[in-house]
């Protein structure tokens, strides 16, 4: 008997011994494609029940990501978004370079369960909605947020948070921020230059340098010369109070 567990023990170690470079040369690979949010703890484990997640430690990740991620858009159609939202936070711990379920969590809290929020009938007081409705904008920004710590690679957690904080936040100089990052990464989107400068227009202090990138986009030629350039650079040219002989003509349709 004793020699058996001997036996056992010596094994035991020995295929420890031949596992750890392998597992060393897994977690690097790990960091180098940004898993920082793909740790299978004892909070995922409590979110996906003990099947799922012995499932997940078996190697079937992108299997019972797949699972949770098509019971989200059933309880989509029932309106729980309390539901959603955990789903969506095992999703993105067990997928965390899948973009398309970083983007999918934001747009579910900061687009849809923000308006139903404001729209809910079972609270009169407007002001309790409208708190709501930010909590979701919020949660909807923390997703992206972490999308991108996950993948600083890909330009378009960077687009769809500048479009957050410009459409529902209304910080105009934080998404002029975020889509400059975005501009620096390899496949941006072509209009994000030009989403820059509009937004600079709307951040205080930063009226000069968006009307000169207006402008240096509007001596590129007439392609570039689209109604929202036109109305900005008329916007900038009054505030800033440029000279009559520097101004450049502004069509009255493109007068705000």
């Amino acid at each position: 008997m004793r020699r058996r567990q001997l036996i056992a023990v010596v094994m035991l170690l020995v295929f420890g011994a031949v596992r750890l470079p392998y597992e060393r040369a897994l977690e690097q690979e790990g960091r180098a494609a940004y898993f920082h949010g793909a740790k299978l703890n004892l909070e995922l484990r409590q979110r996906l029940g003990q099947m799922a997640f012995v499932a997940a430690l078996s190697g079937f990740r992108a299997l019972v990501a797949e699972a949770i991620f098509l019971h989200a858009h059933v309880i989509w159609q029932n309106v729980d978004w309390g539901g959603m939202k955990v789903d969506f936070d095992a999703v993105t711990a067990l997928q965390p370079r899948c973009i398309m379920f970083w983007e999918q969590a934001s747009w579910h809290m900061a687009y849809n369960a923000s308006v139903a929020a404001f729209q809910d009938t079972t609270q009169p007081r407007e002001a309790l909605r409208l708190k709501a409705q930010r909590e979701y904008f919020k949660i909807g920004e923390d997703y992206l947020i972490r999308g991108i710590a996950n993948n600083p690679d890909v330009p378009t957690l960077y687009d769809r948070l500048g479009m957050l904080y410009r459409d529902k936040l209304k910080d105009h100089c934080k998404a002029a921020e975020v889509l400059a990052q975005c501009t620096n990464i390899k496949g941006a989107p072509t209009y994000a230059h030009r989403f820059v400068a509009y937004e600079l227009a709307q951040c205080p202090g930063h009226e000069r340098e968006a009307y000169e990138q207006l402008l240096a986009f509007y001596q590129r030629g007439p392609q570039e010369r689209l109604p929202t350039l036109l109305k900005w650079l008329g916007i900038l040219q009054e505030k800033l109070n440029v000279p009559a002989d520097q101004k450049i003509y502004i069509p009255p349709a493109a007068n705000p």
